[in-house]
């Protein structure tokens, strides 16, 4: 049965590779040379003012790089604490977090320390000694 099955298989395959000729298909190189015309050149330094959220980017609500929201860094924690993502938005090596997923977190005993940790940093809302901690337990 599994000689047939694959027999039928090998034919079906056989029949759908003779229709998908490349015949079929029509390039009209004048429309293609028209929307070229029409492009626009875009510069890769430019194109951060093309982002819809350049101007948020502008803003003085946006934080910088070692200003990191404590209410943030523990939600991630909360949720996906074992999986490091909390590091990773805090700033932390990428060696740290992938120590982080293969070993969840310490096996969750690291991940929920981070997670305590955190709780008291949102109460006194203060993290900053958490921020580009390289070392694998952040405490």
């Amino acid at each position: 049965m599994k000689k047939a099955t694959f027999t039928l298989l090998i034919i079906f395959a056989g029949v759908f590779a003779a229709n998908a000729g490349a015949s079929s298909y029509y390039l009209d190189n004048a429309s293609v040379d028209l929307m070229f015309e029409k492009a626009e050149q875009v510069d890769m330094f430019e194109m951060s003012s093309m982002s819809p959220l350049s101007t948020a980017a502008t803003s003085t609500s946006m934080l910088t790089a070692n200003e990191k929201d404590p209410a943030i860094a523990f939600i991630l924690a909360w949720f996906v604490g074992p999986l490091g993502i909390h590091r990773a938005y805090l700033g932390t090596s990428t060696g740290t977090i992938i120590g982080y997923i293969l070993t969840l977190g310490g096996c969750g005993i690291v991940a929920f320390v981070d997670w305590v940790v955190l709780l008291i940093g949102l109460i006194n809302d203060d993290i900053s000694k958490y921020v580009d901690n390289p070392s694998f337990f952040m405490w």
